[in-house]
């Protein structure tokens, strides 16, 4: 069972979500909360698989609300709930260490496949996401020193594999594409994460943007 916590201002949303997603055999919700302040406080009591995290919220905004959810429980998965894709804290949210968004007008089972995705580890880059991202990191110019260091470490399937993450390609995808074992992809994904100490698949997407390994039309 997934147990979901759902952080949203509007009433409304709370409860429509969580009707959803109680709806599915697999999914939990086991506590709402009003804003970020709260929702930090309730992930510590009640420790949920799969938080769902508005952004524009009173008192403590979702992407302040993240970043110390993730900080103090780096295994804990934020899933951003936001009205337009191109809402420039969504780029911000996936840096803080969220595991990927979803529209506020996403279907039932949207929702719930999206809850899923991220509760097993996988991130949700919808296609039209990555391209709104790759967008956004090509505008930042030069990158970080640091970070283009860090790519040396990887081999050449290694980094082939980073470039198909960041295009939002699950591990079967990949792996039909570079005809190889689903199983050696989980094993070169777990050796990226290790070698430039990322914590999930979406930071190694943002990570890949930052270094231009992708690039708009790329």
């Amino acid at each position: 069972m997934i147990r979901v916590l759902i952080v949203d201002d509007q009433v409304m949303v709370r409860e429509g979500f969580s009707v959803l997603l109680n709806a599915m055999p697999d999914i939990e919700v086991v506590g709402e909360a009003v804003d970020g302040r709260q929702a930090v406080a309730k992930v510590g009591e009640l420790r949920p698989d799969v938080v769902l995290m508005d952004i524009r919220m009173p008192e403590m905004n979702g992407l302040d609300a993240t970043r110390e959810i993730v900080a103090a429980d780096a295994d804990a998965k934020v899933l951003v709930l936001t009205t337009f894709d191109l809402d420039e804290y969504v780029y911000q949210a996936l840096r803080a260490g969220a595991s990927g968004f979803l529209l506020k007008d996403a279907s039932a089972g949207q929702l719930a496949d999206g809850v899923r995705v991220v509760a097993s580890g996988e991130a949700l880059l919808a296609p039209t996401v990555t391209k709104r991202l790759i967008s956004e990191f090509s505008r930042l110019g030069t990158p970080r020193a640091p970070a283009q260091e860090r790519i040396g470490e990887l081999t050449e399937r290694e980094t082939e594999v980073l470039v198909l993450v960041a295009q939002g390609l699950s591990n079967g995808e990949i792996a039909e594409h570079l005809v190889v074992a689903e199983s050696t992809v989980k094993t070169h994904v777990s050796r990226i994460l290790v070698k430039l100490g990322l914590r999930d698949r979406t930071q190694a997407a943002v990570f890949a943007y930052e270094v231009r390994l992708v690039t708009p039309g790329g």
